[in-house]
């Protein structure tokens, strides 16, 4: 996870080192602000993405996640046409309900009930499954229509880009089980290191008894490491620890972040490092 808080010229080399180092994946927030951040300085994702995409050749990128919050269904299937156009299919879409706060009040409007949100979230995640298949695609909901909606050439990646839901409710992860190609979670608060995991685990259960009602299999469990109140490149075996612990309890993948100079995610680099040079290859080999 790479924050969009970087003028171009300090950001490419992550970017490119993310590819170099051999993830499989890198990604980047989409707010407008973000909590104690949002007084600095902040990027937009869909442009920070295609730029990436022109500086490597073989990692995926992806929202990690977009949200209804401040989006339309139809220019935002536009742009991720053209995101994943450059990228030249390598574009994954997480998707969430949104973060509540400043996304929401710098709008002009209030903060959305529970309800509210999952219902947008639902009509968000359907008319863009739609959009992004079908070419003239209509569709009517309270919060979003289409009319003959034009979606020429259509993205690379067919039938359409992967959905990863983030969803930590079962109605969430019932539309993460019926439209994802993967399941994004960051668990529950929590004071203490490892009630964070009982409650990333009991999600990881939860998750997984509705892929049984659905009879849906083959989608990805992503885990964002840094949820938890331990930040997971504090030490090459504090990432070592959870990395095991998220396969013990069958996620796919693992998100981290790029360490910060200070504040939120704030580490060393060289941290990350030797994460990549002595960690990765054991994983990728008991994997």
């Amino acid at each position: 996870m790479i924050l969009p808080e970087d003028r171009w010229w300090a950001a490419e080399p992550k970017w490119r080192a993310a590819e170099e180092y051999g993830f499989d994946h890198a990604w980047t927030y989409d707010h407008l602000g973000w909590r104690s951040l949002v007084d600095g300085p902040w990027f937009s994702a869909v442009p920070t993405l295609t730029a990436a995409a022109t500086v490597t050749s073989t990692i995926r990128l992806g929202t990690f996640v977009a949200s209804p919050v401040f989006r339309h269904p139809v220019p935002f299937m536009r742009e991720l046409t053209t995101l994943d156009d450059i990228a030249d299919g390598r574009l994954l879409l997480g998707i969430g309900a949104g973060s509540l706060g400043y996304d929401n009040l710098v709008m002009g409007g209030g903060e959305p009930t529970a309800k509210e949100r999952s219902d947008r979230l639902a009509e968000f995640v359907e008319a863009l499954d739609g959009l992004l298949r079908t070419d003239k695609f209509d569709y009517s909901g309270e919060y979003y229509r289409a009319v003959g909606a034009r979606n020429l050439p259509g993205p690379v990646q067919r039938p359409r880009i992967p959905f990863l839901i983030a969803a930590n409710g079962p109605r969430n992860m019932k539309l993460a089980a019926r439209f994802g190609g993967g399941w994004v979670t960051s668990g529950q608060p929590a004071e203490t290191l490892d009630e964070w995991w009982q409650g990333v685990g009991a999600l990881a259960k939860r998750f997984e008894q509705i892929l049984d009602e659905t009879g849906r299999g083959g989608v990805h469990r992503y885990l964002s490491l840094d949820a938890a109140p331990v930040f997971s490149l504090t030490s090459a075996d504090a990432f070592t620890d959870a990395a095991g612990r998220a396969a013990e309890l069958g996620f796919t993948d693992i998100v981290t972040h790029w360490p910060r100079s200070s504040g939120p995610y704030a580490g060393r680099e060289t941290v990350l490092e030797q994460v990549v040079s002595d960690v990765l290859p054991n994983l990728r080999d008991t994997a």
